[in-house]
């Protein structure tokens, strides 16, 4: 049933399947990302700050190094800059977050591109079905409803596929 709708939707069904297919795989692969550092981030943290306040400041590199993820890494440059001033500090860790960012929002452009432009396809799909209805119109005339009826039901598919 739904390979049925998907054909009467038009050539438009194509791209825009695609488009959903790719901005699915983006959700799930951020999600188990993102998921999976926040567990090891908060476990981390905790260790971090246990051994900078016993002073063990060179075992805290250490496991920032061992440990890749965002947050160790930005704690790292914090680390390193363990003795220097304030604003030293402070500075080291506003690069580092600048540097982890993009790999925290890697794809998120992407996904808002195929959030722009699937409905747009949807529209233009709309075009194209009522296009076909009114091609129907001036050949046939109004007598045949049902070949009138492909035609709008083509443009309301691939609406609501765009939309969705």
């Amino acid at each position: 049933m739904m390979l049925e709708v998907f054909q009467k939707g038009g050539f438009l069904m194509y791209p825009i399947f695609i488009c959903s297919l790719i901005a699915v795989t983006i959700f799930f692969e951020r999600m188990f990302y993102l998921k999976s550092i926040k567990s090891k981030s908060k476990r981390f943290v905790v260790r971090i700050k246990d051994l900078i306040k016993k002073g063990n400041i060179e075992l805290a590199i250490s496991a920032c190094r061992k440990n890749p993820t965002p947050i160790s890494m930005i704690m790292l440059n914090g680390l390193m800059k363990y003795g220097k001033s304030r604003e030293e500090i402070k500075e080291a860790i506003e690069d580092s977050a600048n540097q982890e960012i993009p790999l925290l929002e890697k794809h998120l452009s992407t996904l808002s591109t195929i959030g722009n432009i699937t409905p747009l396809l949807g529209l233009l799909g709309t075009v194209f079905g009522m296009i076909k209805a009114f091609n129907v119109i001036s050949v046939m005339g109004v007598g045949k409803p049902e070949v009138l009826a492909g035609g709008i039901s083509e443009a309301l598919l691939t609406t609501a596929f765009g939309l969705s």
